[in-house]
């Protein structure tokens, strides 16, 4: 703008300068032609009273310069006297503007322009008493000739106005500029420039007052998404085309293992595995894809999904996922599916290969007895497998009848050690009920699985002569079932795993006892469903001791 504005001003300085020097010229110009024409018409009237009283005498005698030139004309036309020129040598004048007009009206004028000589020659005629006329003419310099003899002050005028020109321009320049870059563009105030800006800068305050909500308002959606991130369990990754993280939530570094990252570095700062890879490049080919990645703290599923615009991929939109206990699950059905099918084909092969006997009448009379003794043991055993996992699966899906009831816990303790005196006895373990009263509201048949399986357990894993303990109390608001045993204990490394379904300390040893392998597993969702708690302490061939807690009230 400063250069425009320099610019301008010298512009308008040199033509305002050339037109006032051109004007000035013309000026003059005709000023002089009008004085000369003047001149020349006196100098002619007072030469015509001359001849006409002294004749050609006065024209010998006198000396007129160079400055004009003195001719005679007769009446026919022809020159008699030529101050220049010898008479003879002229043509016939008869046919000259001013020469006619003179023979016709006393008096005549014209004037002619020499562009070779850059000269304006004026005449003016006057008539004699004789009918010759005389005729005086003024050679008078051009409008160009005149322009050009003053072309060096010109010129030297010009510079002085052109070096004016450019210190003014400078100056005027900048102080025109300097309130323009003197505003505040953040808080415009029409008061303190211009007021032709006024319009403007209200604009400007208008936009800057609209800009700074659309910041805020962008700033409050950044925050709101930053939050919405960060609270995910999931992990989340926006990338750009070149795969440069634009956003990356806390749990999306957590679930990757990665250190110290920033946004604006590549992806693959966060995991750089083959399958990672893989599955990155495949998204930018613009089709989803999904994997799993085995890290440290376990699997992790990663789905990418290419963000399209028209015909190109612009970025990449990340889920990542941990499906480590989903895949223990998984594992965890596989295995249930494995052992049930197990434990089923044991009892039905038993039960299949005695029939199979008895039907081909392989069997003696004297054993019919104890083969039969042995299909009714097998058959018991499939169908306590089948109602533990019918059991087991009403407590899994939540299914098993909501009867909420008052329950008695030493009561009930004392029914199901009852029903567990023979075996206790068969295995020389002796029982023992301590504590107090305590009730509580629930579902009396789950606790009286839960109560069973405990005892159960704490009576075939222990050792003859052992002892079986069973001690009901309470605290503020919770009721507390203990029960321990002498038996054989559990090593350390298992007990982390002992609720699992069909899972065995020891299979070898486990397989001589009786039992379909779920009945801690009844236990732990049994406890579950009353929204308590179970705890195990055991130490190898010390003992087990299960601490049960339940609400006393228990949750609608």
């Amino acid at each position: 703008m400063t250069k425009k504005i320099f610019i301008g001003i010298i512009t308008i300085c040199a033509v305002a300068v050339i037109s006032a020097i051109i004007l000035v010229t013309a000026l003059m110009y005709d000023k002089s032609v009008e004085s000369a024409e003047k001149e020349v018409k006196t100098d002619a009237h007072i030469v015509s009273s001359a001849v006409e009283r002294l004749g050609e005498e006065f024209l010998d005698s006198s000396d007129f310069g160079d400055d004009i030139r003195i001719t005679w004309i007769d009446k026919g036309g022809q020159v008699v006297y030529d101050t220049e020129e010898a008479p003879a040598a002229l043509e016939n004048h008869s046919d000259r503007k001013e020469i006619s007009e003179a023979f016709r009206n006393g008096e005549g004028s014209s004037s002619r322009y020499s562009k070779t000589i850059m000269q304006k020659t004026i005449n003016y005629a006057v008539r004699l008493n004789d009918g010759s006329v005389i005729r005086v003419s003024s050679v008078h310099m051009s409008f160009e000739a005149q322009l050009l003899r003053v072309l060096n002050p010109m010129l030297l005028i010009l510079a002085a106005v052109v070096v004016f020109s450019v210190l003014a321009a400078t100056r005027v320049s900048h102080n025109i500029v300097k309130p323009i870059n003197n505003i505040d563009l953040a808080h415009p105030d029409t008061k303190k420039s211009y007021k032709e800006l006024a319009p403007l800068l209200e604009k400007l305050r208008s936009q800057n007052s609209k800009v700074s909500r659309q910041m805020d308002e962008i700033q409050s959606s950044r925050e709101q998404f930053g939050l919405m991130t960060e609270s995910m369990d999931e992990g989340l990754i926006i990338t750009d085309p070149k795969l440069n993280v634009l956003t990356c939530n806390t749990s999306a570094k957590k679930l990757l293992g990665a250190g110290a990252f920033s946004e604006g570095q590549s992806i693959y700062a966060l995991n750089n595995s083959e399958v990672f890879r893989r599955c990155l490049m495949n998204a930018l080919g613009g089709r989803r894809s999904e994997c799993i990645l085995r890290t440290g703290g376990g699997q992790r599923e990663v789905i990418a999904s290419p963000a399209n615009s028209i015909d190109m991929v612009c970025g990449l939109v990340v889920f990542i996922m941990d499906v480590t206990e989903k895949q223990e699950l998984e594992t965890m059905r596989r295995e249930f599916t494995s052992n049930v099918s197990h434990e089923l084909k044991t009892p039905l092969t038993t039960i299949y290969g005695i029939s199979d006997m008895l039907a081909n009448g392989m069997v003696k009379q004297d054993d019919v007895v104890q083969f039969g003794g042995n299909i009714r043991s097998e058959a018991e055993r499939l169908i306590n497998l089948i109602n533990d996992i019918v059991s087991l699966s009403k407590l899994d899906e939540d299914s098993a009848p909501r009867e909420n009831e008052s329950v008695e816990l030493y009561s009930l303790a004392e029914e199901i050690l009852d029903r567990l005196r023979l075996s206790a006895e068969e295995k020389g373990v002796t029982s023992e009920l301590t504590g107090e009263k305590v009730s509580l509201i629930g579902n009396r048949t789950i606790l009286s699985e839960v109560l069973y399986n405990l005892c159960d357990n704490a009576i075939k894993y222990n050792v003859s002569g052992g002892k079986l303990s069973v001690k009901i109390s309470h605290i503020p608001q919770r009721a507390i079932i203990t029960v321990s045993d002498t038996g054989m204990g559990i090593p350390q490394q298992h007990i982390g795993r002992i609720f699992e379904r069909f899972y065995r300390v020891d299979k070898s040893r486990s397989r001589k006892i009786k039992g379909t392998g779920l009945g801690l597993s009844i236990v732990k969702h049994g406890v579950m469903y009353h929204n308590g708690t179970v705890r195990v302490e055991s130490e190898a061939g010390k003992g087990t001791v299960f601490t049960v807690e339940l609400p006393i009230e228990k949750k609608q």
